[in-house]
């Protein structure tokens, strides 16, 4: 009863998977059109400005059931597929498998992509100054923890630039080969994660020893292969490790997200929706970092972001990392960077971009 009931649906979905077949090869066809084009005068295959665009336009103009996220998803892995087509993008992120950058990589990006693991947000950093990687991604921030400072070190530093960035929901889970904490005597994490979970660990676990490795999906390898030490880590990284869960989501705080920045050589264009990130230092005196901010106010430009950190000099000087709306091309944003460069002792723009979806 019940399949005579279902075979009409089933038809008519089997119908239209056929035209959404036929549209996405259409789709592919024009897209490998385009990468002739940008090959003839070797345009870069991606556009995060573009492809943010497309992304805000199909959320915007959904009409449901589908939630918008969702369909975001799915077209994020349309053009994914589409831009492989043209040529395969290398990114490279801090592995191994299993991290929370890896997640986030495939988040940008799609997965029709080469991703890269690497040991360090250094080599992260060297593979794609190198061009090894087309890009990198790397942990900016945290909700509970703040600033990842070695990537703001590393920001610095670098001549590549930011060309993107994105926000991801944190669910740490204390995970075991076993399921179980029966023989273990260590647990393992990047330290970041564990100050995530310092609270619930101090509560659950006070005299378990706990020791800081490169990053979470190194904890989960280690834990695989070592009955006497726990990870935390994701459980995506517990999957492709084989490690079951003991005690799932033990973060702090239940909102805690991290925020990626896709740093590259691509300067993007504006997208309509964006942000310019700089990093500023001013003479050590009085009044300094107020009138070294006040072109901001002055031309009506929001600043979403302050962070400072040692200058290491010896002599209290600080670098200033800071986020305003807009691109370093909207009128009101370049006539603010520019007198923002006439007060400071050090200016840098590390980069405009579209703002996370």
């Amino acid at each position: 009863m019940i399949d005579n009931k279902l075979k009409p649906l089933r038809e008519q979905i089997d119908a239209i998977d056929n035209q959404i077949l036929e549209l996405l090869n259409r789709r592919a066809g024009v897209a490998l059109e385009v990468g002739h084009i940008k090959a003839e005068i070797n345009a870069p295959v991606f556009r995060p400005e573009r492809e943010a665009q497309v992304l805000r336009n199909v959320a915007e103009r959904n009409p449901g059931p589908l939630p918008g996220t969702d369909v975001q998803t799915i077209f994020r892995e349309i053009m994914s597929a589409c831009r492989g087509l043209e040529k395969r993008v290398t990114v490279a992120y801090l592995g191994p498998v299993g991290t929370y950058s890896e997640q986030a990589v495939h988040q940008q990006f799609g997965h029709a992509i080469d991703a890269m693991p690497c040991v360090s947000f250094d080599e992260v950093f060297r593979a794609t100054e190198a061009g090894t990687a087309d890009f990198g991604i790397v942990p900016v921030e945290n909700s509970t923890e703040g600033a990842v400072n070695r990537t703001l070190d590393l920001m610095l530093q670098t001549t590549l630039a930011i060309s993107g960035e994105l926000s991801l929901p944190v669910h740490h889970s204390l995970m075991t080969a076993s399921g179980t904490m029966d023989g273990i005597n260590r647990i393992y994490a990047h330290s970041q994660s564990l100050a995530q979970c310092q609270a619930w660990l101090a509560q659950h676990y006070p005299n378990m020893d706990r020791q800081a490795v490169a990053s979470n999906g190194e904890a989960a390898r280690i834990a695989a292969e070592d009955r006497t030490v726990a990870a935390i880590a994701s459980e995506i990284a517990g999957q492709k490790f084989n490690l079951q869960v003991v005690n799932a989501n033990i973060q702090d705080d239940p909102h805690n997200r991290t925020r990626f920045a896709v740093i590259g050589r691509l300067h993007t264009e504006p997208s309509g929706h964006d942000q310019t990130s700089l990093v500023l230092s001013v003479p050590n005196k009085a009044g300094a970092v107020y009138n070294l901010l006040a072109p901001l106010a002055k031309h009506g430009v929001s600043m979403t972001r302050f962070e400072s950190r040692p200058a290491r000099t010896g002599t209290w000087e600080y670098f200033f990392h800071v986020d305003v709306e807009g691109h370093a091309k909207d009128e009101k944003v370049a006539r603010a960077l520019a007198e923002l460069k006439d007060n400071a002792a050090f200016f840098k723009v590390l980069g405009s971009y579209p703002r996370g979806l």
